[in-house]
């Protein structure tokens, strides 16, 4: 990239603050991660052999709470991305007013090439190097890319030894046997569908007439190509890493996600209990799934994925950023030329970390909800707050990119300014 991912995400603050009232102190803060962590992780694999793996964990704020973000597992994880992601984490916790700072952590490997074993040693070895640094009341970790429940169970098992006391507080997104909480698995999927659910109707669009796609067939992208379809939205393409599904007449989300689930390969298919039939389809790469001829595109798999060099070819009047930072600044100018709607990730995706803030307040209480009383708290939420970005967004006619960053930079400026500026003086003479 011609310059780095942070520095391009940083252009949406700039934007936003043409439109808010806090002080210049505030505004400089937030132009800087408060504090980055790199670490060496050595790991003994299978063989015998001796392996280095490299990790970050940043916290970018905690004016708010302590910090929170997940843990990434992914080849292209370095301390740009993961600066960059813990920025954004910031954001997302204050528009959904939620009582934390942003953070994010990660470890560059290709984590399909590691044994259970392997990832295990890896996972607790990386919590050995980063324990002084996290904490439930100083940052909070979850899963994010290629990490799941069992590895962020390893985690919290991990801290728990170090610290000589069960600490539960410390990771979410755990396994519901170590204290984990009902539908986080789902819940940025879910969160989306509610955001998707709330803002379609404002535009007369009704399901059954509404064509998707959604790029990254995942642990997010799953979720929501299922709530849609079951909604009566007719899903026209989905594809992974290794590529993609495009079939005109719709495809049959439960069972490609059951094909793929026993094969770990997207086909379109139907099936009726194990067996399963291939139907019509065609296979389309990730990049020709972006500029399909569809009324909604869902990006729910990595960042940069919409630049501006295919932004002009992007064919849906709507996208609804699942993942974190698809979209460019750049590529945000052109389709916002083109009378395109962006919906934010730091709104959309939000449902993950809303329901990890569940969790942690479940883990401090010892009380837990039921999976209706969860999907309950975060549907008032995640709506609430997306109607109020709605409204900030036609106030100022702005995009609702703009505006969401208008209401967290709001409620960040006002706990900022209240905390004052902390600045430290040095008096007095050496010598």
């Amino acid at each position: 990239m011609s310059r780095s991912l942070l520095a391009d995400a940083s252009t949406r603050l700039e934007t936003a603050l043409k439109y808010v009232s806090i002080s210049e102190d505030a505004s400089e803060r937030l132009k800087y991660p408060k504090a980055s962590l790199s670490v060496s992780i050595p790991v003994r694999m299978d063989d015998g052999s001796l392996r280095i793996f490299q990790g970050y964990r940043v916290r970018y704020d905690d004016t708010r709470g302590p910090g929170k973000g997940g843990v990434r597992y992914h080849p292209n994880v370095c301390m740009d991305e993961v600066q960059s992601l813990a920025f954004w984490m910031t954001f997302k916790c204050a528009l959904l007013d939620l009582p934390f700072g942003g953070a994010k952590g990660g470890i560059t490997l290709n984590p399909k090439e590691l044994s259970r074993q392997e990832l295990e040693r890896l996972s607790r070895g990386y919590i050995e190097a980063i324990a002084d640094f996290i904490g439930s009341d100083i940052d909070i970790l979850a899963p994010d890319v290629y990490t799941n429940d069992i590895i962020m169970g390893w985690m919290m098992d991990q801290y728990s030894i170090i610290q000589r006391k069960i600490s539960p507080g410390v990771v979410t997104g755990k396994p519901l046997t170590m204290g984990g909480c009902q539908g986080r698995d789902a819940a940025t999927g879910t969160g989306a569908f509610y955001v998707i659910s709330a803002l379609l109707p404002k535009f007369d669009l009704i399901p059954e007439k509404t064509t998707v796609a959604v790029q990254g067939f995942g642990k997010v992208g799953m979720p929501i190509a299922e709530l849609l379809a079951n909604a009566g939205y007719k899903v026209v393409a989905v594809s992974d890493s290794q590529g993609g599904i495009y079939a005109e007449q719709g495809l049959d989300i439960p069972s490609i996600r059951q094909y793929k689930q026993q094969h770990q390969i997207i086909k379109g298919v139907y099936c009726e209990g194990s067996v399963c039939n291939i139907v019509e389809h065609k296979v389309i790469s990730n990049a020709e799934l972006l500029t399909l001829d569809v009324d909604v595109l869902i990006p729910a798999a990595l960042e940069n994925q919409i630049t501006e060099e295919n932004a002009p070819d992007i064919k849906a009047k709507y996208i609804f950023e699942v993942a974190n930072g698809p979209t460019t600044s750049e590529a945000d100018k052109i389709l916002e030329a083109r009378g395109i709607y962006v919906f934010p990730d730091i709104l959309v995706n939000a449902g993950g970390v809303t329901v990890s803030y569940f969790e942690w307040v479940q883990n401090r209480s010892g009380l837990y909800w039921s999976l209706q009383e969860v999907n309950q708290r975060l549907k008032e939420k995640i709506v609430t707050e997306a109607e109020k970005v709605w409204s900030i967004a036609r106030e100022f006619s702005v995009s609702m990119r703009t505006a969401a960053y208008i209401h967290a930079l709001n409620r960040l400026g006002e706990a900022m300014d209240a905390k004052g500026t902390r600045d430290y003086y040095i008096s007095g003479s050496i010598g």
